[in-house]
């Protein structure tokens, strides 16, 4: 069982949690997440601590294949707003900052966030873990290969699941060395990862838990899901939920998703089905 303190707020993990992503761009891959103000944000926030999230994202930055990278200013112009009301507006809320600058990170927790939420896992921002130490907060680790239009479309892996594994182990020593003992590991589908690299990561996930530290999966209405299917990233919250299934069965304790009640229905049917003797 894990226990995450956030700020003072107990995050207990003895079942697997929803993680809810709001994202405060206009160019995010998947257009329901994206909001553009404040009451847009505060609006769908109360839906999914109502639908069971137990974590809500906020992000200002789309990390899409393509995007454009933005400066950590106007990052924080964005998402700082949205963090300060939601923290206001819905007392006891565990908020997450999604950002890979160590500037933006402060600031977000200041404002009321208590995860900082990395997609380069500390790599980007020499400055990321000694700052999520200071601030004492969980740190959400996720492998990745580059960023935004510097991230290669297929990235090349001798083994892909011993690179992630190498790299957890790698970095869960460079946090130790930071005081950072909240750690979550996620292993970055879609990031430098083709549909092959994300299903075999996905099949071989419980490969990749780190002892005492809680794996996070984020696939919800990635390419691999649609591509795959033939569909589009609107089209794709039954694929979601299947490869949120497989997850849950594989050892994933957090569900980063866009659709948070099929998410909260899914851990109870894999709960029910493993309960069952």
């Amino acid at each position: 069982m894990h226990i995450l303190n956030c700020k003072g707020k107990l995050l207990l993990l003895d079942k697997p949690v929803v993680m809810g992503i709001i994202n405060v761009t206009p160019d995010s891959f998947y257009a329901g997440s994206r909001k553009n103000n404040t009451e847009e944000c505060l609006e769908q926030a109360s839906k999914m601590l109502q639908e069971g999230a137990a974590i809500v994202d906020i992000g200002g930055q789309s990390t899409r294949p393509g995007s454009v990278q933005i400066s950590a200013s106007e990052e924080a112009e964005r998402i700082l707003p949205v963090i300060e009301v939601l923290s206001k507006n819905l007392p006891g809320i565990i908020i997450s900052a999604d950002t890979f600058y160590a500037a933006v990170a402060a600031k977000a927790v200041e404002a009321g966030a208590s995860i900082i939420n990395d997609v380069s896992g500390g790599m980007f921002d020499g400055s990321m873990l000694e700052t999520v130490g200071k601030l004492n907060v969980p740190f959400i680790c996720m492998h990745s290969k580059g960023l935004h239009h510097k991230m290669p479309a297929k990235a090349f892996y001798g083994d892909v699941v011993k690179e992630v594994l190498d790299f957890f182990i790698e970095r869960l020593d460079a946090c130790r060395q930071h005081n950072i003992t909240d750690i979550i590991f996620d292993p970055g589908f879609g990031f430098s990862k083709t549909p092959e690299h994300n299903f075999t990561l996905l099949k071989n996930l419980s490969i990749l838990k780190m002892p005492g530290k809680p794996l996070l999966a984020g696939i919800s209405r990635k390419s691999t899901i649609y591509g795959t299917l033939g569909i589009t990233a609107q089209e794709s919250l039954n694929g979601s939920t299947v490869l949120h299934t497989i997850s849950l069965l594989n050892g994933a304790s957090v569900l980063r998703v866009h659709d948070v009640k099929e998410a909260v229905q899914a851990i109870k049917l894999v709960e029910a089905y493993s309960n069952t003797i």
